[in-house]
């Protein structure tokens, strides 16, 4: 069922307005000092709309983990001044939402104005999806705009709480395009469509392998995940990362498969992790005891090319390597400039959040690609066709 969509309200109904906007504005800071605003960058035109029509704009986000209540490490107030900066207008902080008080200041913001919420994550029944928490929170508006994709897989009182209270309970612009992308993706692909997986761990994407599988033409399996797979192969994988519990599953997906699942033909090799320690490119069947693989070799990532060449949708989630160590970031490298290529050669392709989206980003490629998906989990999750709670309590559209 897809969902009731912001851009479908009339925009002159927005006049004057509470609007609260769940956001996700966990960025990655040091110092004080934000160093990847790609989440903030993908709010704006949300909340410039809202702006536009003279909505009073009321933000809510988490931030980080913090254990057992407020910690000014986690306070949103840094990124209160940044949204300042980007807006050009003042932001009101409000360092307790769930008073009266914040009630009151939200009424007085004038036409267009914004207001930013303390750390969600600072106000007990937050995650366990308190009703009375989501109805303090409820009190500050008379919509609900979810744009915040990367929390949508959880059932938090700011994400799924609060849309059963506020009403309309709309998607944001963010929200939307993630959803169209990956629903798309999934139910309508163009074909051939190819997944790439990669990342250390066969468990965290067996469920997602087996969505996939009667979806897609191709799944390339890159990362630490591919030596499991080599080990239910029955190769010599030395000393790298295999999970012994998930080789049967391993053999069984490989054997269900046939020709869909396609592994690294080699592997970059080394003695250990470490920048300086001398490495070698190896076909699978040749790692000595005592190496490990830590990327995939050249030749996986022609192979591996070749396949995303021909694709017209490509999905990327995971990498091919420990792509933060170089020279174990040349599989990675590698899978993210064959994506700009199918892109530019007019494929559909999607970047699943987390580290392939870092990826991307440090080869300097996130324009070059159709989409870069801002939530990890909650990408993979849609992905499998699991339901997103964020999402799922949002109206329907009619």
């Amino acid at each position: 069922m897809s969902k009731r969509t912001l851009a479908s309200l009339d925009p002159t109904n927005l006049d004057g307005q509470r609007v609260v906007v769940r956001l996700d504005l966990n960025v990655p800071m040091a110092d004080g000092a934000i160093t990847d605003d790609t989440r903030i960058r993908a709010a704006l035109p949300t909340v410039q709309y809202l702006r536009q029509y003279g909505a009073r704009v009321v933000l809510l986000s988490h931030f980080g983990r913090p254990k057992g209540g407020p910690d000014p490490k986690y306070s949103l107030k840094p990124i209160a001044r940044d949204l300042e900066r980007r807006l050009g207008s003042p932001v009101v902080f409000l360092d307790d939402p769930t008073t009266e008080a914040s009630v009151t200041a939200v009424r007085r913001l004038p036409r267009g104005g914004v207001a930013l919420a303390e750390n969600t994550r600072f106000f007990p029944g937050e995650e366990a999806n308190d009703p009375a928490l989501a109805a303090r929170f409820a009190a500050l508006g008379d919509i609900f705009v979810n744009d915040a994709f990367g929390t949508a897989h959880r059932a938090h009182a700011s994400t799924e709480g609060i849309a059963h209270l506020v009403k309309p309970a709309v998607s944001g612009f963010l929200m939307e395009k993630e959803l169209q992308f990956l629903g798309d993706a999934v139910n309508a692909p163009v074909r051939p469509f190819v997944a790439i997986l990669g990342g250390a761990k066969i468990s965290g994407k067996i469920d997602l392998i087996e969505a996939l599988l009667p979806k897609v033409d191709h799944i390339l399996i890159g990362g630490a995940m591919a030596c499991t797979f080599f080990k239910a192969m029955g190769l010599e994988v030395g000393n790298s990362l295999v999970e012994e519990d998930r080789v049967p599953m391993a053999r069984r997906l490989l054997e269900e498969s046939g020709s869909q699942l396609v592994l690294p033909t080699g592997a970059r090799i080394a003695e250990r992790l470490d920048g300086s320690a001398p490495t070698q490119d190896v076909p699978r069947d040749q790692i000595p005891a005592g190496w490990a693989m830590f990327d995939i070799d050249p030749s996986s990532v022609t192979a591996f090319a070749d396949i995303i060449g021909t694709a017209r949708t490509v999905i990327w989630n995971g990498p091919m390597g420990v792509f933060e160590t170089p020279p174990f970031d040349a599989g990675t490298l590698g899978v993210a400039r064959a994506l700009a290529g199918a892109t530019a050669a007019g494929a559909i392709t999607i970047v699943g959040g987390g580290d392939s989206a870092a990826a991307v980003t440090a080869a300097g490629l996130e324009t070059q690609v159709s989409h870069v998906s801002t939530g990890g989990g909650a990408s993979l999750e849609f992905l499998e066709g699991k339901p997103l709670p964020g999402v799922a309590a949002l109206d329907d559209a009619t």
